[in-house]
């Protein structure tokens, strides 16, 4: 088995892709050892001191680091996601828990139409795009001309994040949707 890495633009945070399916759809974080208890592979990945976080997509791994160096902390990740996938278990013990982003939304009934529009954009131009890098965008809601998004995964702590909310995605949105004036992190 070769499992390919690759750097993020957030610099605590690794691509670990393993060639193999990580989930069927969505995505899934952990961001401490208690909630990664309904994944084999995130609690395996918990294990290895300096872990801070874990993000599945549907054909990666983000590993994000607290303390230590990636030097050090690679070769143990590495080892682990072999190790899992050499076992057989699935990823996860409850697949329908992937999500799709539709948690605890917010936006006004007569703006339905806008925020179906937002929604289309960042599925087809911007998820897509920002899974290349190891992270997840999702809607979380729309109030007064202003989009809230949740940054996760690599996207999560990223230093980069803000440039690519105001100047990537802010601009797509304001083009295609001129009622956007602003995107915010939730």
């Amino acid at each position: 088995m070769f499992i390919q890495t690759e750097a993020t633009p957030n610099p605590a945070t690794l691509k670990f892709i393993p060639g193999r399916p990580v989930l069927d759809h969505g995505t899934l974080e952990f961001l401490d050892p208690e909630t990664s208890k309904a994944s084999p592979l995130a609690t395996r990945l918990f294990e290895i001191d300096g872990v801070k976080g874990v993000f599945f997509g549907t054909d990666f791994i983000s590993v994000t680091k607290g303390e230590g160096e990636w030097q050090h902390l690679k070769p143990a990740i590495l080892g682990a996601i072999m190790e899992h996938y050499l076992s057989g278990v699935a990823v996860t013990e409850a697949p329908e828990a992937a999500e799709g982003g539709a948690v605890d939304e917010f936006f006004a009934p007569e703006d339905e139409e806008t925020v179906k529009t937002i929604k289309e954009l960042l599925e087809t131009r911007v998820r897509p795009a920002v899974a290349q890098d190891g992270g997840d965008i999702t809607f979380q809601g729309y109030r007064d001309g202003v989009v809230y998004l949740h940054m996760r995964g690599a996207c999560s702590g990223c230093p980069s994040s803000t440039a690519t909310l105001r100047h990537g995605i802010e601009n797509l949105l304001r083009h295609f949707i001129p009622e956007v004036q602003e995107v915010r992190p939730v």
